[in-house]
């Protein structure tokens, strides 16, 4: 059981340590150079004065070296709330960037979500050229700042070609205290138009370890898009659309359509992949979204939004748990803390299993003489030898896998854990004590303060220590090739440990200390009853 025990556990962190590093390189493939005269056609077609159907991306491609038509000058608007600070242009109408107030990058500063210049947010066309992402629309409206006394305003932006045929009228509403943006389209003269995030809009952090890029909800069905799900060609989802996304480890940006979707199309763009949908034209409204993947916000939207924070295969086991860890924090003010308490409830009712596991492998260890004696005297009869070896555990309470379900049932709690830990914002830049201010974040203390180019911190090495002095502990019923193979396992986990969440790190920490705590008890009962 020894030897099997090693070999699940190496599994496990192979498949952990693979997920975040291994298909890193395929979840997030290096960008492509840009095609400049292509960006110049598409620029110059924009600005035509009666785009149409017959525009495609390949009559964009022709067009390259094109004589760029004047433009006018851009007008940005401002709008500022509680929680956001939004530039808006009127070049397509469309969203520069998000400035999000409560959220810092590494540097202190707030985190802005912007699209690339190529392909702004909210960019629209009769395709996935999008021919209108940078025409020239009159602006109805102003930089304003909403508060408590002006909660909400309207920006509109209005276009209408030179022949009259087409005219296109948006309207942002924004309010105080909200994330989401209402607006509505009033289109005339076309018959469906394509609405996209734009490239890159929504993504802050694109060297994440988890997905990155388009991500759209078909009924209850979640479906993530990289670079190379499209490389060959535009890919095409229709029925039941409720909401597109471009999203990242922690930040997301949304179009949630109140009315039916036609089609969502993604494709490549200059190595991006790019998300749009497909809308038929008139009067239609949606729910723009740049901010937090914060399960509280997304829910009261009522749209399905929060199911893109994914908590993984055990997510059945790890949403109770947040829910737990949520409860405690409400009450301690501190996510470290909190994981802490949340590791002392968790394991309570592991206790009696884990005991009579302990106990089980303590009067195993104990009996390890008999038994060997047992195994030679019956080394030529090895069903007479089973016999005598079932008999001999019954007598004495033995059991022999005792010792490997409470290990194996704590493994999907332990994956549930570093799933919350490693996806909920609110891990995120959170502080526990001293120099751990980031409990999403790895401990680099020592790395930071001697300049190494490794990770490294207390951290993990004080949880690498408890764990060896657990393995000490730990009764061993295998031969001395397998116990050192154990007492080897520690050193193989603070290694792995070093890249982990600080939070992760301090659940086994707190894990291993109970279990020496738990084991210090088993052993002096067990040798109480040997002497009895």
């Amino acid at each position: 059981m020894d030897k099997n025990m090693i070999i699940a556990i190496l599994l496990s962190i192979l498949v952990v340590v693979g997920f975040q590093y291994v298909l890193k390189d395929y979840l997030v493939p290096p960008e492509t150079p840009k095609q400049e005269a292509v960006k110049t056609a598409e620029k110059a077609l924009a600005e035509k004065s009666a785009p149409g159907p017959v525009v495609t991306a390949k009559a964009v491609k022709k067009a390259a070296g094109a004589k760029v038509v004047k433009e006018k000058a851009e007008k940005t608007i401002e709008v500022e709330n509680d929680l956001y600070r939004a530039v808006l242009s009127s070049k397509g109408a469309s969203v520069r960037q998000v400035e999000l107030k409560k959220y810092k990058d590494d540097n202190g500063k707030p985190v802005i979500l912007k699209a690339d210049e190529t392909l702004p947010a909210l960019a629209l066309g009769l395709d996935d050229g999008l021919q209108y992402a940078f025409s020239d629309f009159e602006v109805v409206g102003s930089s304003v700042k909403l508060n408590e006394n002006k909660k909400s305003a309207d920006i509109i932006f209005e276009y209408r070609d030179k022949a009259g045929a087409v005219g296109i009228k948006r309207t942002f509403t924004f309010s105080n205290g909200d994330y989401a943006i209402a607006v509505r389209d009033e289109i005339v003269g076309i018959g469906s138009y394509f609405l996209t995030l734009g490239k890159k809009f929504g993504i802050f952090d694109k060297e994440s370890s988890d997905h990155v890029g388009p991500i759209l909800l078909k009924d209850t069905e979640l479906i993530d898009i990289k670079p190379k799900d499209v490389k060959d060609g535009p890919k095409s989802y229709s029925d039941k659309i409720r909401w597109i996304a471009q999203e990242d480890k922690y930040f997301a940006a949304f179009i949630v359509p109140k009315g039916n979707v036609e089609e969502v199309r993604s494709w490549t763009r200059d190595g991006n992949a790019v998300i749009a949908a497909r809308i038929k034209g008139g009067d239609n409204s949606y729910l723009f979204y740049a901010g937090p993947k914060d399960i509280h916000i997304l829910e009261k939207y009522n749209a399905g939004m929060e199911h893109i924070i994914d908590f993984g295969f055990f997510s059945i086991i790890a949403r109770p748990l947040f829910w737990l860890l949520e409860w405690i924090n409400g009450i301690v003010n501190n996510y470290g803390f909190s994981i802490i308490i949340f590791t002392i409830i968790t394991r309570i009712p592991f206790i009696p299993l884990i005991n009579k596991g302990q106990k089980s492998m303590k009067r195993m260890a104990d009996m390890q003489p008999k038994l060997a004696a047992l195994r030679e005297q019956f080394k030529n009869d090895p069903q007479r030898m089973q016999k005598e070896l079932m008999a001999l555990y019954k007598k004495h309470k033995i059991n022999p896998i005792g010792g490997c379900l409470p290990v194996g049932l704590q493994i999907p709690f332990f994956f549930a854990l570093l799933s919350i830990l490693s996806t909920a914002i609110e891990m995120r830049q959170a502080p526990f004590i001293w120099w751990i201010t980031d409990l999403a974040g790895p401990d680099n203390l020592f790395g930071m303060m001697f300049n190494l180019p490794f990770i490294i911190g207390p951290l993990p090495l004080l949880m690498g220590a408890t764990m060896f002095w657990q393995q000490k502990m730990t009764p061993s019923t295998g031969d001395p090739m397998q116990q050192k193979m154990m007492l080897f396992l520690p050193v193989i986990f603070t290694v792995m440990f070093l890249s982990f969440s600080s939070g992760l790190v301090l659940f086994w920490l707190i894990n291993n200390i109970l279990s020496i705590i738990q084991q210090y008890y088993i052993n002096r009962q067990v040798d109480a009853e040997v002497v009895a």
